[in-house]
């Protein structure tokens, strides 16, 4: 099986199980809900109330923490996956390249031996060994571009959970806001008196609040651990391509390239 259909199957096996999540909270949420927003009663007295109660007495601004949630644990999975250092920096493959490249005469069969190991490493190394023929100085300039696009692609995989942590607490926030209208406007239709529905009402309102910094919280916590991930896989990274800029411009990958004349042709 080729690395492309692995990951295709990958990401819809995480498809499944973000898909699933979302059907179990959604059958969670489904419950009746004037049978968990009242108050649990036992010998006339009120009882604790269970979490399960509190997620039910957020209201619909639950609907999309609930997705989000799931999103982000799909994500992350999915992220701590894609991340390992075998993924990017797959073993044996610089050590491999070299075999494959020992001038100007190899450029096809070093170019080949990258597309059928694709990676974010083979793809540097492919755009360094393109350039072969035109110096030390095309080889650096193609390598940090091409460096710069591999970078930008990995940040860019972990900015929905970025998202997530962000617009988590602003949609518990919101929730919270719309209760609160909600509360008050309950307490003033029933007259003075009842500031214990108005607390009710407040309590209930919170929930939301409190979801979403729960969710915002730990997904933000394993952002910064990813980010820190693809930090160290970078240098890496920069570090197997200066090896490489040392070698196919100054090392055995020069020695034999065609003269500076067929050079300037290609």
């Amino acid at each position: 099986m080729t690395p492309e259909a692995k990951s295709a199957m990958h990401r819809i096996a995480l498809g499944v199980i973000a898909m699933a999540g979302l059907l179990l909270v959604g059958q969670a949420l489904a419950v009746e809900p004037r049978r968990a927003v009242d108050l649990a009663v036992k010998g006339g007295k009120p009882g604790p109330v269970s979490l399960f109660e509190l997620i039910v007495k957020g209201g619909y601004v639950m609907y999309p923490l609930g997705l989000c949630s799931v999103l982000a644990l799909a994500l992350a999975v999915e992220r701590f996956i894609g991340l390992k250092r075998d993924k990017i920096l797959p073993p044996e493959f610089v050590a491999g390249i070299k075999d494959e490249f020992s001038g100007a005469d190899d450029i096809d069969k070093a170019v080949a031996y990258c597309e059928d190991r694709p990676s974010p490493i083979s793809n540097i190394f492919k755009a360094g060994i393109g350039r072969v023929l035109h110096g030390a100085a095309s080889i650096e300039k193609a390598i940090e571009d091409a460096g710069s696009r591999e970078v930008d692609k990995l940040k860019r995989s972990l900015r929905p959970l970025s998202v997530i942590a962000t617009v988590a607490p602003l949609l518990g926030l919101l929730g919270t806001v719309y209760g609160m209208i909600s509360a008050f406007q309950s307490a003033s239709a029933m007259g003075v008196g009842k500031a214990d529905r108005l607390a009710t009402g407040i309590y209930e309102a919170l929930v939301t609040t409190a979801a979403g910094l729960t969710l915002a919280i730990p997904v933000l916590v394993v952002y910064q651990i990813l980010c820190s991930r693809v930090d160290k896989l970078v240098d890496h990274m920069d570090d197997e391509a200066i090896d490489f800029l040392e070698y196919a411009a100054y090392g055995k990958g020069a020695s034999s390239q065609t003269d500076p004349a067929k050079a300037d042709k290609a």
